[in-house]
């Protein structure tokens, strides 16, 4: 029988408590201020790539006025006819392809990046303003009915995310007691059932696309198993820091380098460098081009999403290592007395508040 209230338990043990745990919602706020406003509050284009069809003296000058008057937003280029630029636009070479004449005409794929193709579009209607034409605008490659601002793709990603990284919580946290290969069992299974999910929402539910939704499946599961095969390793080293580490990893920094509102050419630097290698990129713009562009540099994206999820086995082998040596170290000596069973549920509570950060 406790002779009095324990320390943690009185006002001012609990004030302490409450004011510690503040601390991750505090970094969460901080953290999310920084990556969303940083990377969205003010998109500005950088080296868009743009084409001007035509080869004769009038199209040099007028892409190198461009050039010129762009201060670097754009990349202008000559080429010579509509096939080339038709087949920029389908390898991602370009964004927008302007073909001058009585009747101008801007050749776009949205589905490539609807804010880029309305940039492009707003500076080619001054263009062809300043001619004394209206515009034509043809999109080579349209999105899918059910995703008419070409975004749907960036919100299924938060939502895979959002299932993905919240089950690592509840295997970390309600888990803590399994061995590592179970909860990494559990991961996979978790995985599945997300990307399943994830299909659901882009084919049956919502039409985001109208084909290729076995390949979007199979990027989802992979994208998955990253996240939670990382986050179950992480929560071996991070406890209840895991969820602020996965905020950053896989919303902060993900979600904003993925390109689904905003490609790198519009965003700052630091964005535009993550998209080359972080995995809701990988996803984004490995279901694009798998749907849209007829597997266009799929391979890249698909190693990007494969080399997240060998991480993922790395960090939990790593926690493997980790938990065997604790266990290790902690055997009891023959003759020592045992740890009482009672105390055991306070610890896996106590595990599962650090795995959510309460």
């Amino acid at each position: 029988m406790s002779a009095g209230p324990s320390a943690a338990g009185s006002p001012a043990g609990a004030l302490r408590h409450v004011l510690s745990h503040l601390v991750t919602p505090l970094l969460m706020c901080i953290g999310m201020g920084l990556a969303y406003l940083g990377a969205f509050h003010a998109p500005e284009p950088h080296d868009l790539r743009v084409d001007v069809v035509g080869s004769g003296p009038s199209a040099q000058v007028l892409a190198q006025t461009l050039q010129d008057k762009g201060d670097g937003a754009l990349d202008v280029r000559t080429v010579a006819d509509r096939a080339t630029a038709t087949e920029h636009l389908r390898t991602q070479g370009s964004y927008g392809a302007y073909i001058p004449g009585r009747t101008p005409e801007l050749l776009v794929a949205s589905a490539s990046s609807d804010t880029s193709a309305t940039v492009v579009e707003k500076v080619f209607t001054q263009v062809a303003a300043g001619q004394g034409a209206p515009l034509k605008v043809t999109d080579t490659a349209p999105t899918a009915d059910g995703d008419p601002t070409g975004q749907g793709i960036f919100f299924l990603l938060v939502a895979v995310s959002i299932g993905s990284y919240a089950s690592v919580a509840v295997i970390g946290g309600a888990g803590a007691v399994l061995r590592l290969r179970v909860r990494a069992a559990m991961a996979l299974g978790a995985s599945l059932v997300v990307s399943v999910i994830g299909a659901v929402f882009a084919g049956p539910l919502f039409g985001l696309v109208d084909h290729g939704l076995a390949g979007l499946w199979g990027m989802a599961w992979l994208y998955s198993a990253g996240i939670l095969l990382i986050g179950v390793g992480l929560h071996t080293f991070l406890k209840r820091w895991t969820t602020l580490g996965v905020m950053v990893l896989f919303v902060m920094l993900n979600f904003t380098s993925s390109g689904g509102i905003f490609r790198p050419e519009l965003q700052p630097g630091f964005f535009g460098a993550l998209h080359s290698f972080w995995n809701g990129a990988g996803f984004v713009e490995g279901v694009r081009s798998h749907v849209y562009f007829g597997g266009h540099a799929l391979g890249g994206n698909l190693l990007v999403l494969a080399l997240w999820f060998v991480a993922g086995l790395a960090m939990t082998g790593l926690a493997g290592l980790a938990e065997r040596k604790r266990r290790t170290a902690g055997a009891p000596v023959a003759g020592s007395p045992a740890l009482p069973e009672a105390d055991a549920p306070a610890e896996e509570e106590e595990e599962m508040e650090e795995a959510v950060g309460v």
